[in-house]
């Protein structure tokens, strides 16, 4: 296939796409996890401090010219993900593939083509559907390198399409593209040498944008909810049905009363969004973690199941947010044992 075309894959491609799950209903529970193989997503520059990571390892949070990414590693927590009963990846990119639309994106390491697709179809005949994920956020987007400063111009559209329509063929016509689209506020680049973030108007120009050219391939839009825990009347005003849901919680603690005894009022938005965003008719698949705690995402489960709508509850997503290097293995392979445990449960 001529990867560098622009459009749809065509027919045969798209169906060969859809055969690698012909024993996967479209409306299976989603047990998936995220998994990074691209990085350049955080910091532009050096930082001295950065949740659990310490020392050489703050490199890892910032902007590099190469892949850190280990295929061993990969495999180790991917051939896990199967044997826990897992059914779908949700891979970070970032830098890591050459996109054909764009070579000025490409670092040192990034996979030629040729060698990802097979390992998409390495994952589909294991039986894990693989879904592309990509972070337009303003917070989360040094991938795009130069074109990172040129947020909300033509030019940055132009590019922004070119890659959707990139990693559309390269994954034979997806179910979702992943939006990324969270923490785009102040606070969460207060570390970054350059810091921009798009309000009102802007904000959802730029958001039903994305939908737009995401829609047009056929995939559906996936994004993080956060942006309902500040701008709830906006949210729910603007923000299309079509659009599927990840609210995330890393926490240990459910109960909101004990929250509140305990002074941790400031959780709560981000539980309740769970209930909320159901009762306003949204898909979601909850996000839970092992980055804070190890108890939350049987947490995560036990609560979305109590309060979401077995219609609209989608699946559940496990992000630890560890990069797949030797260094972090066993914490993926812990975070992939804990929605394995999950689903054994569900199951009983």
């Amino acid at each position: 296939m001529d990867i560098t075309r622009r459009g749809f894959v065509g027919a045969a491609a798209m169906a060969a796409g859809g055969m690698a799950f012909a024993g996967q209903k479209k409306n299976d529970r989603i047990w998936a996890a995220l998994l990074h193989m691209g990085t350049n997503m955080w910091s532009d520059q050096p930082v001295t401090s950065w949740g659990p990571y310490k020392g050489e390892d703050l490199k890892l949070v910032c902007q590099a010219d190469h892949v850190r990414f280990d295929e061993k590693v990969w495999r180790a927590v991917t051939d896990r993900m199967v044997k826990a009963g897992m059914n779908m990846v949700i891979i970070d990119l970032g830098e890591a593939i050459q996109y054909p639309s764009h070579p000025e994106l490409w670092v040192n390491g990034s996979w030629e083509i040729d060698r990802f697709r097979k390992e998409l179809a390495r994952l589909r005949a294991m039986g894990l559907e693989p879904i592309p994920k990509m972070n337009f956020s303003a917070a989360h987007d040094v991938w795009l390198k130069k074109y990172e400063r040129m947020l909300s111009t033509k030019t940055y559209y132009k590019v922004c399409s070119d890659l959707i329509r990139d990693v559309c063929e390269i994954f034979d016509r997806p179910r979702f593209l992943h939006l990324g689209y969270d923490e785009e506020t102040v606070d969460h680049q207060r570390k970054y040498l350059y810091c921009t973030v798009r309000q009102g108007d802007l904000w959802w120009n730029d958001f039903l944008w994305f939908v737009k050219e995401t829609e047009k391939t056929g995939m559906r839009p996936w994004i993080w909810s956060d942006y309902v825990w500040h701008h709830p009347d906006l949210f729910y005003k603007r923000m299309p049905k079509s659009v599927l849901q990840s609210n995330w919680y890393y926490g240990a603690d459910f109960d909101i009363a004990a929250l509140k005894a305990k002074g941790k009022a400031g959780r709560i938005a981000y539980i309740k969004a769970y209930e909320e965003l159901d009762k306003a008719g949204f898909d979601q698949v909850p996000t839970g973690s092992n980055w804070s705690c190890d108890e939350n995402f049987a947490g995560t489960v036990a609560y979305c199941s109590k309060v979401c709508s077995p219609e609209r509850l989608k699946g559940f997503m496990m992000a630890p947010w560890f990069f797949t290097l030797p260094g972090w293995e066993k914490k993926l392979l812990e975070s992939v044992d804990q929605v394995g445990a999950a689903i054994r449960l569900q199951k009983a």
